[in-house]
């Protein structure tokens, strides 16, 4: 029992680590805008990004089966090494916004090998309460994903990539604890050959089917909603003379509130 929860631990602290990637732009959002000169679509266009990215990825390594045919561990390693860096190329001064866009959506890309490949590991060590795993892991992506706003309302007095580096770390340190503390579970069944038939006949499955596409909406409008919780937070002070509200630790609050659910 407690090496489970020890296991699981590492799982969900890796998790939220590297999680911390998929929101590290807009943590700076405001700062970036400034800084490149960005237009007021920015926002948009940089969160949907990071989404598109994430369903490439998602879709590619399902495709692939890259986790099955893989270590999941290294898998999530190698993901976490890749999407670190993309972030932290953020910070060059010769950036756009079209490099900044490709920047996050290579970000989401390999977030693809971490969010999804981090539950599959889950699943590969818990057979009896997988439920409940999965759920620590669902409430780390959502803390992880709150986290760089608090992070900037924690570093104010440092410059901007402060930020965007300090969540790379954590994405090289997460990346590290799944390696060194997490081999591959005793329920795990790895595949040898790649089967692309797998990926559509798995959408045959009425149950399966239903789940997934409602997930695939879920996900616009819950990140829809994250983007603009700072936009909301700054369109009540400019509406209400007087208000100096935080906006990067309410921000964080909001969003972060969630991860109890």
């Amino acid at each position: 029992m407690t090496k489970s929860i020890i296991t699981l631990s590492i799982i969900v602290i890796s998790q939220f680590c590297c999680t911390s990637l998929w929101f590290a732009g807009n943590g700076v959002m405001s700062d970036l805008m400034v800084s490149f000169q960005l237009g007021d679509k920015a926002l948009g266009h940089l969160t949907s990004s990071v989404q598109f990215g994430f369903i490439l990825g998602t879709l590619s390594f399902a495709i692939l089966m890259i986790a099955d045919r893989f270590s999941p561990s290294k898998v999530f390693l190698i993901c976490a090494l890749l999407g670190a860096l993309v972030n932290a190329g953020i910070i060059w001064e010769g950036n756009s916004l079209e490099s900044i866009l490709a920047f996050r959506l290579l970000t989401g890309f390999f977030l693809a090998g971490i969010y999804p490949v981090g539950m599959k590991i889950a699943a590969d060590h818990f057979e009896k309460g997988l439920g409940q795993s999965l759920s620590f892991l669902v409430g780390a992506l959502v803390i992880g994903t709150a986290f760089p706003h608090l992070l900037k309302d924690m570093t104010d007095t440092f410059p901007w990539q402060f930020v965007l580096l300090t969540t790379s770390l954590l994405a090289l340190i997460g990346g590290g604890l799944m390696l060194t503390f997490v081999p591959d579970g005793p329920y795990r069944k790895p595949i040898q050959q790649l089967d692309l038939s797998v990926f559509f006949s798995v959408f045959k499955n009425r149950n399966f089917r239903s789940a997934a596409f409602g997930y695939f909406g879920h996900m616009w409008e819950l990140y829809a909603f994250w983007a603009f919780v700072p936009v909301m937070l700054m369109s009540f002070d400019t509406t209400h003379p007087g208000a100096t509200t935080n906006i990067s630790l309410w921000s964080f609050l909001i969003i972060g509130l969630g991860g109890l659910a």
